[in-house]
């Protein structure tokens, strides 16, 4: 789906209480739209969640995509950068 989209659905489904988290591939979209909560990954255009066949590294961005939901009090917009902890 796309960057903006995404950004935009999040915004609309806050607004009606349903907490969401989307994972961003390009910064400056993401920066212009300013989704509720987004984690900004590194990688290939298509590949949210990095290469295909590494479940452990496509866990570890879904484990930090889900823990912004977890901050007290996040204000939004909130872009997070992915801080890769798999190699």
């Amino acid at each position: 789906m796309c960057n903006q989209a995404v950004s935009l659905v999040g915004a609309a489904l806050e607004r009606e209480g349903i907490a969401t988290v989307a994972i961003q591939l390009l910064r400056d979209v993401a920066q212009r739209v300013g989704p509720p909560r987004a984690l900004f990954v590194p990688f290939r255009h298509g590949y949210p969640l990095d290469v295909p066949s590494q479940p452990a590294r496509q866990h570890a961005v879904i484990e930090a995509a889900l823990r912004l939901l977890e901050l007290s009090e996040p204000k939004p917009p909130l872009l997070v950068d992915f801080e890769p902890t798999v190699s």
